[in-house]
């Protein structure tokens, strides 16, 4: 953990092409439920090598009976589901090619900076295994057009394209990289934390709601949370014009 509370986790199966082997997925589930339960502000997800992730590994998948690849995804489907629910930001520092289920793991993180090199895809369309799992997150990030191009074509897309169509937040030069994360990481982890985790929750809670639900859900989350004592700090601080102080 550095000073600002935010914890790095890194994939270094560089090898391996950082694929999501049913080791691999149980090691970053336990490391983000870790951090989770901790008194980190933020994680940066990142990776080491020539790629970022390249998604499952086959490994694990080939001639292997229909339950066991079904338990395999549904680990998967738990870290993606755990990275959202955490109540830390959580942003991929993208240094290089991220595909199928590597770019879900992308998708699914709260923000996203990618370094001008990288690319992104789901491959499966162009194979055998269609990325069924992989374009539930992707789909939220990119809408149906771009989703069902991205899908259906399994080409690579680069960093501006994935840029434009929503599926990260910014997008630098390569020796940028690292200071563009901890820029953008300063400023999603600036304020009451606990505001901030309700937010986040909320925030997935609601997004994928008809309208008239998700003014349901949020009036009353926003409602309680007027409670908290961030909540009170934030508003006195600004009739009373002076900086907020934050104890959560």
């Amino acid at each position: 953990m550095d000073g600002e509370g935010v914890v790095r986790i890194t994939m270094v199966r560089a090898a391996r092409r950082n694929a999501l082997s049913r080791e691999h997925l149980t090691q970053l589930l336990d490391a983000v439920t870790e951090v989770g339960d901790s008194d980190a502000t933020g994680i940066v997800l990142a990776a080491e090598g020539p790629v970022f992730s390249a998604g499952h590994d086959f490994a694990d998948v080939a001639g292997k009976p229909v339950a066991e690849v079904r338990s395999l995804l549904r680990l998967c489907t738990e870290l993606m589901q755990t990275i959202q629910d955490v109540p830390q930001v959580v942003v991929a520092r993208v240094h290089a090619l991220a595909t199928a289920a590597g770019c879900q793991l992308v998708a699914s993180c709260d923000l996203a900076v990618a370094a001008e090199s990288a690319g992104f895809a789901a491959p499966g369309g162009k194979g055998g295994w269609f990325c069924h799992t992989p374009m539930v997150a992707i789909a939220r990030n990119v809408g149906r057009k771009r989703a069902m191009e991205l899908a259906l074509t399994g080409d690579v897309i680069d960093a501006r394209t994935a840029l434009d169509w929503g599926l990260v937040n910014r997008v630098v030069p390569d020796a940028e990289l690292d200071a563009e994360v901890a820029d953008l990481m300063s400023r999603a982890t600036r304020g009451s934390r606990a505001s901030k985790a309700w937010g986040k929750q909320t925030m997935y809670a609601q997004l994928d709601r008809p309208e008239r639900d998700a003014y349901a859900t949020a009036v009353e989350v926003m409602a309680a949370a007027s409670q908290l004592d961030g909540a009170r700090e934030g508003m006195s601080a600004f009739l009373e014009k002076r900086r907020p102080v934050w104890t959560d």
